[in-house]
């Protein structure tokens, strides 16, 4: 068997080229050039049916999904700028709200205290016209008792005086020259 690999020639070796499909000494068959014009009119012909192909199919399908995408990115920023420019707006109506509120409360708190300040005063002057009163009459009472006390100091310094003299004099002094005595000794 080795025999026939390799060295014998002859009619065995002539069958098998022949059962190949008779090509003798040819190569790639892209690159034989009796066929090279039928293999670039069928490149052409390709190329021009995937050129139709893909630009009457795919592309279309491609540029919508492109520009379906497009307008939904746009409709979102439309749609963002919308909602942001409403929340702008509603702070700014939270903000006028607030400072309205506290306007409106400063001016309750002022008038508040502007009405406690009217009655404390009312009450305090009230207040000060009864203790007025209160010292007024408590002045009369004290300038009455004192009347009275003075005009009993004077009865009791008399008195006083005569029980002195008696006790150191043994003798009863008048009445006039004791009233005369405490008379001046009260004046000064």
């Amino acid at each position: 068997m080795a025999e026939s690999h390799g060295g014998a020639k002859g009619p065995a070796t002539d069958a098998h080229t022949e059962a190949d499909g008779g090509h003798h000494g040819g190569g790639f068959p892209p690159f034989e050039t009796s066929t090279f014009a039928s293999q670039l009119v069928s490149l052409a012909i390709f190329f021009v049916l995937l050129y139709v192909i893909v630009s009457k199919l795919a592309l279309p399908k491609v540029g919508g999904a492109i520009e379906a995408r497009q307008n939904k990115i746009e409709g979102d920023l439309t749609e963002a700028q919308a909602l942001k420019d409403q929340s702008e707006a509603a702070l700014k109506a939270y903000e006028s709200e607030l400072a309205s509120a506290r306007s409106r409360a400063q001016a309750i708190g002022n008038e508040s205290r502007d009405k406690a300040n009217a009655q404390a005063d009312a009450e305090r002057k009230a207040l000060e016209e009864q203790l007025a009163a209160k010292l007024a009459e408590a002045e009369k009472t004290i300038a009455s008792t004192r009347t009275t006390a003075m005009s009993n100091v004077r009865g009791i310094a008399a008195d006083a005086a005569g029980q002195i003299v008696q006790q150191l004099t043994g003798v009863v002094p008048d009445a006039a020259s004791v009233n005369a005595a405490v008379d001046a000794s009260l004046k000064g």
